[in-house]
This record gives C-alpha cells, structure tokens and sequence, in this order.
C-alpha cells in the first residue's frame, strides 16, 4: 500500500504508543502475538502432517511396491509368465517376486511373531529402503543357502539379537507323521539389522533370499505375490487396469491405495481438520485487530477531523489505518513463519524437552508408525497460509478504517 509523505508521518507517529495509550498498544501487541503464534503453529502442523504421510508413502511404497500380484490362495502359480507380463505393462517400472508369511521366531526364550519375506537376492541387495537402513552387519552376506537373514531393529531389540545371534523361525505347517503335523523348526543366522523407520515393519520383518523362505514354507518353486513400481504411483490404478483384466482368473491386482487406504485416508481427514482448526487462530487474531484499531480510531478522532478540515480526502484516512493494521499482519506472518521453521528445525529437540518436562512419551512409536517425527514444509501451503492472513489482516482493518474516514469535523470540533 503506497503512502503520500504526510500520510507515512502520521502512520509511523500512530505506531508507536503515545501518553495515555498504553492500552491501545498493549492490544494491538496482543493482535500481532496471536497472528504469530497463528502463523507458526499452522506451519509446524502442516509441515508435520505433509512429513508423516510423504514419510509413511516412501517407507510403505517404498518396501511394498506401488501395487501386488497375488494369486489366490497366496500362491502364485506359473509365477515367471505372470512376471514377464508384469514388466511388458506400459507404465511399469520393475516387478519383483515375493513371499511373505507370518510365523513365529524364537531366541533365547522369547517368542515373536514376525512376517518372513522372501526376496531375490539382487532385489534385497538393490532395495534402497532395505540398503539405506542397515544399522549393524551387511545385506551382502544373504545368499541363497546360507542360513543368513536380516531383521529388523525393534524385532531384534524385543528378542535381545544382535548380530551372529542364531534364532529359529517355525513353520506350523511342518511335515505330517502318524501322530500329526510336527512344526517346521529351522535356525538361521542374523547377519544384518534394519530399521525402516516404520514400527510395524521393524518389529516384525525377518529378510531372507527367496530359495530360503520356499524352503522353509515347503513352497516348492511357487511364490505369494509379485510387488510392482509404476511410472506415476497417483495413476497405479489406471496403468495396470489391462495387466488386472489378463490375470482375472488367477491373479488379484491390488494398489497402494486400496492396501492402505484407511490410514491415508484417516491422515487427510485429520490434515484438513487441523487446518480448520488452527485457522481460527487466524481468525482470533483477526478481530482482534479490529477492536486495537476501533481503540486507535476513537482515541484519533480529534486528529482525524483536523485532517479532515485541513483539507485531507476520506481515502487517506482510510489509508493510514489500513496500513497500521496490515502492517501488524504482514510482521506477525513475517516473524511466525521465523518461528515455525525454527520449531521445525529442532523439532526433536523440542519434542525431546516436552517429554521431558511432562514426563510423557509424546512420539510412541508403537502408535504414530513412524521413529522420528517428520516435516515437509510445501512452498504452496506456505505461501498460502501467508496470503490467507494477510487478506485476514486487510478485511479486519475495513470497517475501523471506514469509521475514521466518516469522521464528521464539524460534529468532533464543534465545542473545541
């Protein structure tokens, strides 16, 4: 907003407090606190909620393929034509043969119950979510026959193995002898451990090469499901649509979306609602930038009608008082934007103090998925939130601003 000369004079001397309006200043301080706090709590949250679901979308997708291939049953015959059809799709990128099976793991008198996966060898070494992960030992060192496997960090911590420790995983579905079925008991070596970052695949996740895991499942050459990455994992559905219709008699199809749609969707559910309910803040703010400027136009009466019987048009008066409460916008956006990113920077550190100050564990892991708290900061939602409080801002000071400039210099200086 563009100030003449003598308009910028009596903003800069109406900023500032004068002798007996404390009060007016105190308000207006508090106007520019909340749109601070407003400000940074919407970017912290935001940035938080874009973090948790980027971060569960990478680590899920990441490890799971953006869609799967499974055959009913759970197993997957003529699994090699099946692949090859897989990676002819348009619009696919790689497609790797799984197994995956929950069974039960022992070690030194713990039981556990894990979800083996059988993977390739040159997928396990390959996969960045796996290699990016491993917190003792190598991935290197899982072969087809070596009784070697990787696990995963809270899986580890609950059974008390590290790595060389030698744990063995049973099959139920064992050998069948004249008294019953006798579980399948096989011990195998950890020489890695991984952690993912995702608490529900740390805890259970046991690693080994395909070979192994059809051993122990006494599968024979079968396997459980095909993982399959897209070009555009938001078009999954559309791009495997005619791979679906080919393997309808054996084989179902299912994406990302459908796998875990009730956690993505809860997440968008509880972003909007956050969104809604910090903007109020905004809004709080917001008014109380009107009553601090209402304040300011009743103590700036006199002044407004000497202004106004020297000559000063109505639209310069609307001006000065626009500009003072935009101006406590615009600083309170500039300064809660420092602040949110600050808190985002030392966000473990500050979530660290809360804990310890409140004695609560405020980040389980057991219950938000995820380790550590993420944060993505989108330059779009920024943006946004700094337009949406300086229109805010701009829409509060219109009715203050219109009573100032309606000031009546004969009825204001009639008993002067």
């Amino acid at each position: 907003m563009i100030l003449r000369p003598y308009e910028r004079t009596i903003f800069k001397r109406y900023m500032l407090p004068q002798r007996g309006e404390g009060f007016i200043f105190v308000a207006a301080a508090f106007s520019f606190v909340a749109v601070t706090l407003g400000v940074a709590a919407l970017v912290v949250v935001m940035s938080v909620m874009n973090g948790v679901r980027s971060d569960l979308f990478d680590k899920i997708v990441g490890l799971n393929g953006h869609a799967v291939v499974q055959g009913f049953g759970g197993r997957l015959d003529d699994w090699r034509d099946v692949l090859k059809q897989a990676k002819a799709t348009p619009g696919v990128t790689s497609a790797t043969p799984l197994i995956e099976q929950p069974l039960l793991t022992t070690f030194g008198g713990r039981v556990e119950a894990v979800l083996v996966r059988g993977m390739t060898v040159p997928d396990i070494r390959s996969n960045a979510v796996l290699g990016g992960k491993v917190l003792q030992g190598s991935l290197n060192s899982l072969t087809a026959g070596s009784g070697n496997v990787a696990i995963g960090s809270e899986l580890a911590r609950n059974l008390g193995a590290t790595v060389g420790s030698n744990i063995t995983i049973i099959n139920p579905q064992g050998r069948s002898t004249p008294f019953g079925t006798v579980p399948r008991e096989i011990g195998y070596r950890v020489s890695a451990v991984f952690e993912i970052g995702v608490y529900d695949f740390d805890k259970a996740y046991v690693v080994m090469p395909m070979e192994d895991a059809q051993l122990l499942l006494l599968s024979g050459d079968q396997i459980g499901m095909i993982e399959i990455k897209t070009e555009d994992p938001d078009r999954v559905g559309e791009i495997l649509q005619p791979l679906a219709e080919k393997l309808a008699a054996q084989a179902v199809v299912s994406d990302w979306r459908s796998m875990n749609a009730s956690l993505f969707e809860a997440l968008s559910i509880e972003r909007v609602a956050m969104f809604v309910i910090l903007s109020l803040i905004i809004l709080v703010a917001s008014f109380n930038i009107i009553s601090s400027l209402i304040m300011l136009v009743r103590a700036k009466t006199r002044d407004m009608a000497i202004l106004r019987t020297m000559g000063a048009p109505r639209d310069s008066v609307m001006r000065i008082f626009m500009a003072i409460g935009l101006s406590i916008g615009i600083a309170g956006t500039i300064v809660g934007m420092a602040v949110g990113f600050g808190l985002l920077y030392f966000r473990q550190g500050v979530l660290r103090g809360v804990e310890f100050l409140t004695g609560q564990p405020l980040w389980d892991p057991s219950i938000r998925f995820l380790t550590e708290l993420p944060s993505k900061p989108d330059p779009v939602e920024i943006v946004g939130i700094a337009v949406m409080v300086i229109v805010f801002s701009f829409l509060a000071t219109l009715y203050p601003a219109y009573k100032a400039a309606n000031t009546d210099p004969v009825q204001v200086l009639r008993y002067e």
